[in-house]
């Protein structure tokens, strides 16, 4: 009778014994694991997302003296505003200007056309087509020149061809936009007839 009652006590025991490893087992994995292994999950993202964000501030960081650069040059154009565009009626002197750097490089078979004006918010632009003919360098030498005149202009368009003799040449096309101001007088006398002719 004695060894029954120790065999249902020992099985009892035993019984809460696995039932407390049961619960300790489900606590450490409800209690524990589960909510390390999230938070370490949510830190691994976290991580990742930081990488990501490095990688962006790097990448953009390269380009901050490139942007700084156009920042200035943007500045300085809107500082002198009134010399890189200028009135209308220098418009003309331009144009015989960039015939004279073309002459100044040797280049041959000279083509300055300008086009109908276009307007907006004030500002008028003239498109320009450019044709000439000599070699790589004085090419590259008069847009050297175009580029350090105190003037706007947008090249929207270049096209190089060889020569078909071999001789070194090189035939250039170029689209080009110069920009000037409206003159003052002449918009007056416009609004001035516009309200006469109503």
């Amino acid at each position: 009778m004695r060894d029954s009652v120790f065999k249902k006590t020992g099985r009892k025991q035993q019984m809460w014994l696995y039932s407390i490893a049961v619960l300790f087992c489900a606590d450490f994995v409800f209690y524990g694991y589960t909510p390390s292994h999230k938070r370490l999950q949510s830190l691994r993202e976290a991580k990742t997302q930081q990488s990501r964000l490095i990688a962006t501030a790097a990448a953009q960081s390269k380009e901050l003296p490139a942007l700084r650069t156009r920042l200035k040059n943007v500045e300085r154009i809107v500082e002198h505003y009134d010399r890189y565009v200028p009135p209308e009626e220098s418009s003309g002197v331009f144009l015989q200007e960039i015939a004279r750097i073309m002459t100044e490089h040797h280049l041959a078979d000279q083509v300055v056309v300008p086009g109908t004006n276009v307007e907006s918010d004030g500002i008028r632009c003239i498109p320009v087509h450019i044709d000439c003919q000599g070699s790589l360098k004085d090419i590259f030498s008069f847009f050297c020149d175009l580029q350090t005149m105190d003037r706007l202009v947008r090249i929207e368009k270049v096209s190089l061809q060889n020569d078909k003799d071999f001789t070194g040449h090189v035939g250039m096309e170029m689209n080009a936009v110069i920009f000037y101001r409206p003159q003052a007088g002449r918009d007056a006398t416009r609004v001035a007839a516009g309200s006469i002719g109503s």
